[in-house]
């Protein structure tokens, strides 16, 4: 087992109570937690009192970051599953596995002593679940490893680590510090993240404040990610061409606005295994016009004309006289936020396109749903036709709100919110396989 320079310095250097690396994604951090610091942590306090217990956003984060990876180093014997009490079997001792977003998923350790605690993204945890586990190390051997990506720098994590009076050992890493990435990986992901916050966090592992434009490579040069979807290859010589058989799949998005802000479709469609992303065709429709509310019956008809729209201009349909035997456009994903709109829209979507399935969106965490357009546009695989102005002016405008210290997308009616919101209902349910396609580029 090779380990680099500066996990042998961790493994050296990490004696104290609290012991936390901070930096760069893919840069070894977690690695030499799994190959040695948590086995080693666990049987050094095998038989004394205390709890051991792993934290991280989510048991499936631990499961996927922490315990597989461990099992492939030790086999199933040594590390075993998580049982229905949150408990898994590490090293011939047990330990509690447990989610830090929310406080409640914590409950069962609260009063309980903990020898060993080993933290998993720890900058995403939920700040009280982080107060609990400081009262709780409370042995004379207890002590904490952990690792986490960089936030903005009044984060509480950062204060926490910024404290000159506590017994901590931090250790800071860049990409650049792992000398096992293969270097095509490295210039990969720099240019996905260049000229992003994103880049200065997951690159060079800083701590800092997320300001200005979101999208920025596409804001500079939106030109660049245009396409057409054609018949014939060669009929659009200054972008990107695509063919209607290239789209396997075919989905649109609905955001439902408020009375300043619009309703907004975007229809997304995929090539084979997920390897480029286009945004077909994009519209916004203020919710008020002349002081006069768009009901839910002018607004379903709105949306049927746009799904038929989609269907006209990109879907590969085949026919059998008058009925549709098969098409590529197969689902509508609505804004769950407004359940009355959404039924009402699913009634008329199904009626006059049975084929199609509407189901309400997931609405997972705005930050990884950017993070992950990021990536795709940097990747060189996300796209639009310019059917898609809505969606262009979107991405052009959309900044990071400069009144709020956590990351947050502008939200105050100056941008078109609406439009980002319906192109990433489209996506959010597949950006894990999104993501292994662009790290596989």
């Amino acid at each position: 087992m090779q380990l680099s320079k500066m996990q042998n310095e961790y493994i050296v250097n990490a004696t104290h109570r609290w012991n936390i690396k901070s930096g760069a994604v893919r840069s070894g951090k977690s690695f030499v937690d799994t190959a040695f610091v948590i086995p080693f942590r666990i049987r050094e306090r095998a038989g004394k009192p205390g709890l051991n217990v792993i934290l991280g956003v989510s048991k499936e984060s631990i499961e996927r970051n922490v315990l597989q990876p461990m099992r492939e180093i030790y086999t199933d014997k040594l590390v075993g599953n998580i049982n229905n009490r949150n408990i898994a079997r590490v090293c011939g001792e047990d330990v509690y596995c447990l989610g830090a977003e929310k406080v409640s998923q914590v409950a069962k350790i609260q009063g309980a002593s903990i020898k060993y605690c080993y933290g998993d993204e720890i900058a995403k945890w939920n700040k009280e679940v982080f107060q609990m586990l400081k009262s709780r190390l409370d042995k004379p051997y207890s002590c904490f490893d952990g690792s986490c990506n960089p936030e903005h720098p009044t984060h509480w994590l950062k204060e926490f680590l910024d404290t000159p009076e506590l017994d901590i050992y931090l250790q800071k890493y860049t990409i650049f510090d792992n000398p096992y990435l293969d270097p095509a990986f490295v210039e990969q992901l720099c240019r996905e993240y260049e000229g992003t916050i994103y880049y200065d966090r997951l690159i060079l592992g800083l701590w800092k404040r997320a300001d200005g434009s979101i999208y920025k490579n596409f804001a500079d040069h939106p030109e660049a990610f245009r396409c057409g979807i054609v018949e014939h290859p060669g009929s659009s010589p200054d972008c990107k061409e695509f063919r209607k058989q290239d789209l396997v799949s075919i989905e649109i998005g609905l955001d439902f606005g408020g009375n300043k802000s619009g309703h907004a479709f975007v229809a997304r469609g995929y090539t084979d295994n997920y390897r480029d992303v286009i945004a077909l065709k994009s519209r916004r429709v203020m919710a008020k016009e002349k002081d006069d509310p768009i009901d839910s019956n002018r607004l379903d008809q709105l949306f049927c004309d746009f799904v038929q729209d989609v269907i006209d201009q990109y879907a590969d349909v085949v026919r059998h006289w008058d009925t549709i035997e098969y098409c590529n456009v197969e689902t509508v994903f609505w804004d769950n936020a407004e359940t009355v709109l959404g039924n009402s829209i699913r009634n008329a979507v199904e009626k006059r396109f049975p084929w199609i399935s509407v189901k309400p969106a997931k609405k997972k965490r705005v930050n990884d749903r950017i993070n992950a357009t990021v990536r795709l546009m940097g990747a060189g695989r996300f796209f639009l036709t310019d059917d898609c102005e809505s969606l262009e002016t979107a991405f052009s405008d959309a900044v990071w709100n400069r009144e709020k210290q956590d990351d947050e997308r502008l939200d105050d009616g100056s941008t078109d919110i609406d439009s980002l919101d319906a192109f990433e209902y489209t996506i959010e349910r597949d950006l894990k396989e999104l993501i292994q396609e662009v790290e596989d580029v």
